[in-house]
């Protein structure tokens, strides 16, 4: 019996009928024009953002270097006058004492500053109620603005009728001149800085502690070691970076104070708050010499630069090399 042989399968376009629409996903032309339109609104965002940059942070600080060289008085041009600045701020008889009242301040805030919100971190970890409660509440002042802060504070120090001696007198114990006296004006605003600012270290500090793992813990006490030993061998070794990241953070942000002194003291009592940004403010706009100014500025840069690379060293090296 001789099967019927099949007709040939004509193609679909001799047939008149559509080919199948290709899938809506894919897309024709050269790799490179494909992923400059999957990336266009991501360079559109990026161009804004470094625009931004440029126009509020970069330029202002290239300007600020131009014009530290130069005699710059605005409305009537500049004139270049070579490091002329420099040697004229550098023999200011304030200049002296604000780098040595900025390198004080940096140190007691390293001090106490540092010191303090590393023990509240260890007291917040080792508490078994009310964790959330005392978070909020460490981390409070730090939503507060500053200048409202810094007045605050200025009222608590006030000799006459603030807190401070009010407690003291309560207490029988003698009064103080806190931001009045030359001798207790810069501790007092380490105090303030240290309030203001700790509630975010200490959070750091606390998220760093709940990464140990407990085994080391368990380990260190089944050998017999106390909660000092403990915290030397156990929870130091085992946040050497974060340590040493916000300690240089730290001296970053406490080179560059000026609201403490600039809302409290004034800068006074006898140039004993006088800080380097303090002066460079002093300079700006109440003697009108951006020369004098920007010399400072970039003398101020220049320092910043150096633990600002240390910064970035250590983060890039993720502590390996601490």
């Amino acid at each position: 019996m001789k099967t019927a042989s099949k007709p040939p399968v004509s193609p679909p376009a001799a047939l008149g009928v559509p080919e199948v629409a290709r899938p809506a996903g894919r897309r024709t032309g050269s790799p490179w024009r494909r992923r400059l339109a999957d990336q266009s609104r991501a360079y559109a965002f990026l161009i804004g953002g470094l625009l931004c940059f440029a126009l509020f942070s970069w330029y202002p600080a290239i300007r600020a270097v131009v014009i530290a060289f130069q005699k710059y008085t605005p409305g009537t041009g500049a004139e270049w006058v070579g490091t002329a600045n420099f040697t004229r701020v550098f023999h200011d008889p304030e200049f002296s004492a604000a780098w040595r009242n900025t390198l004080t301040f940096t140190l007691l805030a390293l001090l106490v500053g540092f010191a303090v919100p590393f023990v509240m971190a260890l007291v917040l970890n080792e508490l078994r109620h009310a964790k959330a409660f005392f978070r909020v509440v460490v981390y409070l002042p730090v939503m507060i603005p500053p200048v409202v802060s810094a007045l605050l504070w200025k009222w608590f120090y006030d000799p006459g009728a603030g807190l401070a001696n009010e407690a003291l007198r309560f207490l029988h114990l003698p009064t103080s001149n806190w931001s009045n006296g030359a001798d207790t004006a810069l501790v007092s605003l380490v105090i303030v800085a240290t309030w203001a600012n700790m509630g975010g270290t200490v959070l750091i500090y606390l998220a760093a502690l709940q990464g140990i793992p407990g085994e080391l813990y368990e380990a260190a006490e089944l050998d017999g070691a106390s909660l000092l030993q403990r915290v030397r061998h156990v929870t130091i070794p085992q946040t050497r970076f974060i340590i040493l990241m916000l300690m240089l953070l730290q001296i970053i942000a406490t080179m560059q104070v000026f609201t403490e002194p600039f809302v409290i003291t004034g800068g006074g009592p006898e140039n004993a708050t006088v800080t380097v940004l303090y002066l460079i403010y002093k300079y700006a706009f109440l003697y009108n010499d951006f020369g004098g100014a920007c010399a400072l500025s970039v003398m101020l840069l220049v320092l910043l630069s150096v633990f600002s690379a240390g910064y970035l060293r250590l983060t890039r090296s993720g502590g390996d090399d601490s």
